[in-house]
């Protein structure tokens, strides 16, 4: 058995096929699921999702590029939403600084740019205790933000588990995360041929103390890179993952899937 912890199933992607994806998914071997949302309204689809389809899911929250278009309050919302049986997670949420690394020479731009990462930090923080509050652990997007997104996190440690996905750091970034009770997950960046670093930590991490996933639609493994990405493909990230940590699929499965089943429940 096979879990997939970030699948963005509520995308446009799958509105014409999402039977034959889940088809797919099970005959692969994938036999959980979770949604992952993106902003309030994906959160709401993500809970339609698991209603309709029982291997599924969802996570609720606001994902941090969809701040600046979320309403100021955002808590209320989310509260009514993670009283649904079938939210089993909040995320993603977290920062990204990517589109904007640098801070512009504009003043006028400058304090949007401020004003942006304040509120990133301020919804993170707010979707952490939600978690608290809620006794749900959260998934956690990090993009080019280490320092800060840590610093946010680290005061939580103890109080919610959290998972970094898509990760792509170094093994002692990922051991410093075990340290503090959590987690890293790895998609099909780590069939890459440039993907050294993921490569070698997924290799020498302990057992039980990452997951699998595709954040599918993006990110196909080889050989589907640069195609739609899909749940089924856990599984050929899941066979090259195994090499690389010299066990059978069988044992990679058992023990990540252990994980991640722990991970996504109420605690």
């Amino acid at each position: 058995m096979l879990i997939d912890t970030h699948a963005h199933l509520d995308f446009p992607d799958y509105s014409e096929d999402l039977d034959a994806v889940l088809a797919r998914a099970s005959e692969a071997g994938v036999s959980r699921l979770i949604s992952i949302s993106t902003s309030l309204e994906s959160s709401a689809r993500a809970i339609a999702l698991a209603q309709a389809h029982p291997q599924i899911g969802a996570a609720v929250g606001v994902h941090p590029c969809y701040v600046d278009e979320s309403p100021e309050d955002i808590l209320t919302p989310l509260r009514a939403l993670v009283a649904h049986p079938a939210v089993v997670a909040i995320g993603e949420t977290g920062l990204d600084y990517h589109r904007n690394a640098t801070p512009p020479e504009d003043p006028a731009l400058l304090s949007a740019w401020h004003a942006n990462r304040a509120r990133q930090a301020r919804f993170f923080e707010q979707q952490l205790q939600l978690a608290v509050d809620s006794r749900l652990n959260v998934v956690v997007h990090q993009r080019d933000s280490w320092e800060d997104t840590l610093a946010i996190l680290r005061p939580f440690s103890g109080k919610l588990k959290a998972v970094y996905h898509c990760f792509g750091g170094s093994l002692a970034q990922a051991l410093e995360l075990a340290d503090l009770g959590f987690f890293v997950s790895f998609t099909g960046i780590v069939t890459f041929k440039n993907a050294a670093i993921a490569q070698d930590t997924v290799a020498r991490l302990p057992a039980g103390t990452f997951f699998l996933e595709t954040d599918c639609p993006f990110l196909a493994p080889i050989p589907h890179r640069g195609k739609r990405c899909e749940p089924a493909h856990t599984r050929v990230t899941a066979e090259h993952v195994a090499r690389l940590r010299g066990e059978t699929l069988e044992e990679l499965a058992a023990h990540t899937s252990a994980a991640a089943a722990a991970f996504f429940q109420r605690r």
